[in-house]
C-alpha cells in the first residue's frame, strides 16, 4: 500500500511539473507543445484514477488546472471554443467536491479567469467582465490569507491585465487604462520586472487604439529594455506590436526590421499558424509601403496559406488584397498587364463573403477598375466601378481615396479632364476630414499611397496646360497639408477622454468585423460616444482648424521684395513656378532624376567632408566633387530663373528629393536670404503669424555628444540669462516644459529624422525619445529653434511632403523659424557656424540674413538652411 501511495504522489508531482512546463511553453508562444505537455499531464494523472483518499485533493487540484490550461490554449490554436467551455462546465463540477476553502477560491479563480477567455474568443466580451470580476474576487481571498502575497500575485496581474483587454476590445478605454496601469503599478510595487512588461504590450496597444503612438511606441520600448536588462528574450509579439505602431505612423522601413527579427525567431519555435501569419501579413503590408512589391507578394502568399488553414476568412481576405495591390502596382507602372490580372481580383472578389467582407471585395473590384481602364476597356471598368458601394460611415480612408482614384482615373479616359479635377478635389477633401478626424495618423500604407496618386495625378493634367497659376494652386492644393492646421495646445480632459473612446471603438468594431463577431452593441456605443464628443465642440484630436490654401495674390503680395520658387514635378518632368515682382512664370527644368541624382550626390559629397580632421588631399578630391555637383544643380535649377529672380530673396518650396539641397551651397545663391518652406501656405501662416513677446532662451545638450560642451559655453556668452539643459537634466519633461513659450531654443542631440512621417521624429534625451508629434502639446511652441548636432542631418531624403523631419513637425506645431543642418556637420564646424549664427541674430539680423553670412563663410562644411518665416 506505501508503494502505490509513493506512487501516486510521484505521479501528481510529475503532472504538476508538466503543468508548469505546458505553460511556460505556451508563454513563450509554442502553443503546441504547451498541449502536448499538457495532455501528457492528464494522461498520467488518468493512469492512477481513482487514488487514495489522501490523495484525493492534490489529484483533482491538478486535473483543474491542466483542464482550465488546455481549455484555454486549444480555443487559441484550434477554434474549439464551444468545446474548452463544456470542459470547463465540466470542472466546474468537480470544483464542488474540493474541501478545502482556499484552493477551491484559488482554483475557482483560475477556471473563471479561463472561462472568460472563452469569451472573449467568441467575442463575448461584455459577458466575460462578470467571469473576471469572479475571479479576481477569489484571487483576493487567495492573496489576503497568504504570507507571502507576492508569490501569488502573477496569477492576479494576468487576470487584471486581462480585463483591461476585454475593456478595450469595449471601447472602454478609462477602465481599461485603469485595469493595466494597475497590474503595472502593482508588478512594480513587488519588483514583479518581467510581469510588469508583459503588461506593457496590452497597455501599449491600448495607447494606439486611441490614436497616441508616441505613447504606445515609448511603452513599448519601455517593456523591451525590461526584458532585455533581465537578459531575457523579447517576446515575439512585442516585437509584433511595436510593429504594427511603426506602421500606423507610416514607419514602414523600422516595422520592416522589427518583423524581420520576429519571424526567424517564430519559424524557429514552430509558433501556432495565427500568430505567424499575423507577423507575415504586417511584413507584406510594411514591404508593399516602401515599394518592395516582391517581397509583398511573398509574405502575403505565405500569410494567405497559413490563414486558409487556419480559417480565418478576414486574415485570407487582408492577405489576398495585399498581394493584389503588389500585381496591380507592378502593372500600371510597367505598363505589362498580365492577361489574367483583372480575372484574379474578380474571383477574389466573388469569393469573399457578404456583407462580412464587403469593403475587402470592393477593394478587389477598384483594383480590376484601375487595370481595365489600363488596358483601354472602359466600357468595362464603368460597369465594375458602378457595383462599387458608396462608403459607409465607417469605411476606411483607403477604400473611400481608391474610388475616387478609380473615378479620376475614369474621367480622364473618357477624355473629360475637368470631372477628373473635381473628383480629385473631392478625394483630397475627404482626406482632408481624416486628417481633421485623426491627426493624421490613419494615413498609412494605401491611404498615404492613393493621396499621392491623387495629387499626381492633379498635376499631370494640369501641368499639360502650362498654366502657371493654375499649377501654383494645385501644388498648393496637394502638398505638405498637415501645414495647414492651426495647432491647438491642451485639449479639455472630458474631450480627451471622448475622442479617446471614439478611437478605441473605431478600432474594436473593425477587429469585431475581423473576428466575424457581431458589431451592433459597438455601433451603438460608438454613435453615442461620438454625439458626446460633438456637443464638446471635437472637430480634431490633435490640430486645430484647417487654414485656407494660400492665394496667389496674397503670397505676391506678401513676397513684397522677395521671390517664391516652387518646384513641382510630374513623371521625369521638372518644373518651377516663380513668384516675383507680382508675376507668376512657369519655367521648365528637364530631368527630375537628373536634379535629384545631383542632390544626393552632393549630400554624400558634404557627408563625407563633415568629420573635422581630414587628409588634405581627401578634403580636395571631395570638395572638387562637391562643387561640380553643386554646379550642376545651379545649372539646372537657378540659371533658368535667374532673369526672373534678380537679387531677391528667395523663399523655396522643394519638391521630393530637392529638399536635401542646401541652396546656400549653390554659387547663384551664395550669401543671399533664403527661406525653405513645405509649401507656401505654410511660408505665409509663418510669415504671419505673430512673434512672442517672451525673451526666453533654452539651450539643451542631449547625451553621447562630443564636442558641444564647449559649444554651449560659447553660447551663453550671447545669452547670458538662458535656461541650460544638459546631462540627467535634459529629459523628455523638462525639455518640453522650458521650450513652451520659448522665444529661441537651441538643441544639440542625436536625433532621427523620419521623412515618412515627420510628427515621429524624434530627439534622444536623458530618459529616451522625446518625438516631434509631442511638440504639438506645447501652449506655445518656440518661435525659433536651431539644430546644431551632425546626427539631425537630413542624410535619408526620399520623396514626399514630410520630409524635413523634426523641423518640420515643429513649423506644422506653430514654431516660425527652425534652424537645421540638410547634412552631416564636423563638431569643429558646427560650433563655428552657431558661434557666428548667433552673433548675427544678437546684433539684429533676421534669421535667414544671419544664416546666409555664416553659411557663405564656408559654405559646404556649413549645410545649414533657414525653414518655416525668415
Amino acid at each position: 500500500m506505501a508503494v502505490i501511495e509513493l506512487k501516486h504522489s510521484e505521479v501528481i508531482r510529475e503532472a504538476r511539473g508538466l503543468h508548469r512546463a505546458g505553460v511556460d511553453a505556451a508563454c513563450s508562444a509554442r502553443q503546441r507543445e504547451g498541449i502536448r505537455l499538457l495532455r501528457r499531464g492528464m494522461a498520467l494523472l488518468d493512469s492512477i484514477h481513482p487514488v487514495a483518499a489522501e490523495h484525493h485533493n492534490d489529484w483533482l487540484a491538478t486535473r483543474i488546472r491542466l483542464t482550465c490550461t488546455i481549455a484555454a490554449l486549444s480555443s487559441e490554436t484550434a477554434g474549439e471554443v464551444a468545446a474548452g467551455m463544456a470542459g470547463l462546465d465540466e470542472v466546474r463540477l468537480l470544483l464542488e467536491s474540493v474541501s478545502d476553502a482556499l484552493l477551491r477560491a484559488e482554483l475557482g479563480g483560475q477556471l473563471d479567469h479561463n472561462y472568460a477567455l472563452l469569451l472573449m474568443a467568441a467575442g463575448r466580451n461584455q459577458e466575460s467582465l462578470a467571469y473576471f470580476d469572479s475571479s479576481i474576487g477569489q484571487k483576493n481571498v487567495v492573496l489576503a490569507s497568504a504570507e507571502d502575497p507576492a508569490s501569488l500575485l502573477g496569477p492576479y496581474l494576468g487576470t487584471l491585465a486581462t480585463r483591461g483587454l476585454a475593456n478595450t476590445r469595449l471601447g472602454d478605454v478609462r477602465k481599461a487604462r485603469d485595469d493595466l496601469t494597475r497590474s503595472i503599478d502593482l508588478a512594480e510595487r513587488y519588483e514583479l520586472k518581467a510581469q510588469a512588461a508583459d503588461v506593457m504590450r496590452p497597455l501599449g496597444s491600448l495607447e494606439l487604439r486611441v490614436g497616441n503612438v508616441p505613447a504606445a511606441l515609448r511603452i513599448f520600448n519601455k517593456g523591451e529594455r525590461i526584458y532585455r536588462a533581465l537578459d531575457m528574450k523579447v517576446p515575439p509579439l512585442l516585437r509584433l506590436a511595436q510593429a504594427q505602431a511603426l506602421l500606423t505612423a507610416g514607419l514602414a522601413e523600422e516595422a520592416g526590421g522589427h518583423l524581420d527579427e520576429v519571424l526567424p525567431a517564430m519559424l524557429a519555435q514552430r509558433s501556432i499558424s495565427r500568430d505567424l501569419a499575423d507577423v507575415e501579413l504586417y511584413r507584406a503590408s510594411a514591404a508593399l509601403m516602401t515599394d518592395d512589391l516582391e517581397l509583398a507578394r511573398t509574405y502575403a502568399a505565405s500569410a494567405r496559406r497559413r490563414t486558409l488553414r487556419w480559417g480565418c476568412q478576414t486574415c485570407v481576405a487582408n492577405a489576398t488584397i495585399v498581394g493584389l495591390r503588389a500585381d496591380v502596382r507592378d502593372a500600371l507602372r510597367t505598363n505589362e498587364i498580365p492577361p489574367t490580372l483583372t480575372a484574379r481580383a474578380l474571383r477574389a472578389a466573388n469569393g469573399m463573403p457578404m456583407p462580412r467582407l464587403s469593403d475587402q471585395a470592393a477593394l478587389a473590384r477598384m483594383l480590376a477598375v484601375r487595370v481595365e481602364l489600363r488596358k483601354g476597356k472602359r466600357k468595362r471598368a464603368t460597369e465594375l466601378l458602378d457595383r462599387i458601394p458608396r462608403p459607409g460611415r465607417l469605411t476606411s480612408v483607403d477604400y473611400r481615396m481608391l474610388r475616387r482614384l478609380c473615378l479620376a482615373e475614369l474621367a480622364v479616359a473618357e477624355g473629360n479632364k475637368t470631372r477628373a479635377l473635381a473628383e480629385i478635389r473631392a478625394g483630397l477633401t475627404e482626406l482632408d476630414r481624416v486628417r481633421d478626424r485623426m491627426g493624421g495618423l490613419e494615413l498609412v500604407s494605401g491611404t498615404a499611397l492613393h493621396g499621392r496618386e491623387l495629387a499626381d495625378l492633379a498635376v499631370k493634367i494640369v501641368l499639360e496646360r502650362a498654366d502657371a497659376a493654375r499649377l501654383f494652386g494645385w501644388t498648393e492644393r496637394t502638398r505638405a497639408q498637415s501645414y495647414r492646421y492651426e495647432p491647438v495646445a491642451a485639449t479639455d480632459p472630458d474631450l480627451a477622454e471622448r475622442v479617446g473612446e471614439v478611437r478605441g471603438l473605431d478600432q474594436a468594431i473593425h477587429q469585431a468585423q475581423h473576428d466575424g463577431h457581431p458589431t451592433a452593441a459597438l455601433r451603438a456605443k460608438h454613435a453615442e460616444r461620438l454625439r458626446e464628443a460633438h456637443r464638446l465642440g471635437w472637430h480634431t484630436g490633435r490640430w486645430g482648424k484647417p487654414r485656407p490654401i494660400a492665394r496667389l495674390a496674397e503670397v505676391a503680395e506678401e513676397l513684397g521684395e522677395r521671390a517664391l520658387v516652387s518646384f513641382a514635378s510630374s513623371g521625369d518632368d521638372l518644373v518651377a513656378v516663380v513668384v516675383a515682382g507680382g508675376r507668376c512664370e512657369l519655367v521648365r527644368l528637364g530631368s527630375a532624376a537628373r536634379a535629384a541624382e545631383s542632390a544626393r550626390m552632393l549630400n554624400v559629397d558634404l557627408d563625407a567632408l563633415a568629420p573635422d580632421q581630414l587628409p588634405p588631399l581627401l578634403v580636395q578630391s571631395v570638395l572638387g566633387s562637391a562643387r561640380k555637383q553643386a554646379e550642376r544643380l545651379d545649372t539646372q535649377l537657378i540659371r533658368p530663373l535667374e532673369e526672373l529672380l534678380g537679387d531677391r530673396g528667395l523663399v523655396v518650396v522643394p519638391t521630393g528629393p530637392l529638399y536635401a539641397v542646401p541652396w546656400g551651397v549653390l554659387p547663384a545663391l551664395r550669401s543671399r536670404p533664403i527661406v525653405v518652406a513645405p509649401s507656401a501656405t505654410a511660408w505665409l501662416w509663418a510669415e504671419r503669424s505673430a512673434t512672442p513677446d517672451s525673451r526666453k532662451i533654452v539651450l539643451v545638450r542631449g547625451p553621447g555628444l562630443v564636442g558641444t560642451r564647449g559649444e554651449l559655453d560659447k553660447l551663453t556668452m550671447h545669452y547670458r540669462d538662458a535656461h541650460t539643459l544638459t546631462g540627467p537634466d535634459a529629459t523628455v519633461t523638462s525639455v518640453l516644459q522650458a521650450l513652451d513659450g520659448a522665444n529661441l531654443a537651441h538643441i544639440a542631440a542625436h536625433g532621427a529624422h523620419e521623412p515618412e512621417n515627420a510628427l515621429f521624429s524624434r530627439l534622444e534625451l536623458a530618459d529616451g525619445a522625446l518625438f516631434a508629434h509631442e511638440m504639438a502639446g506645447l501652449a506655445q511652441p518656440p518661435s525659433q529653434v536651431v539644430f546644431a548636432a551632425c546626427e539631425l542631418a537630413l542624410n535619408r531624403i526620399r520623396p514626399g511632403d514630410e520630409v524635413l523631419g523634426f523641423a518640420s513637425a515643429l513649423l506644422a506645431s506653430g514654431s516660425r523659424t527652425v534652424i537645421a543642418p540638410l547634412s552631416r556637420v564636423g563638431d569643429e564646424a558646427a560650433a563655428a557656424a552657431m558661434d557666428d549664427y548667433h552673433r548675427g541674430l544678437a546684433e539684429g539680423a533676421g534669421p535667414a540674413t544671419a544664416l546666409a553670412d555664416t553659411v557663405a563663410v564656408d559654405p559646404f562644411r556649413r549645410p545649414f538652411v533657414c525653414l518655416g518665416a525668415g
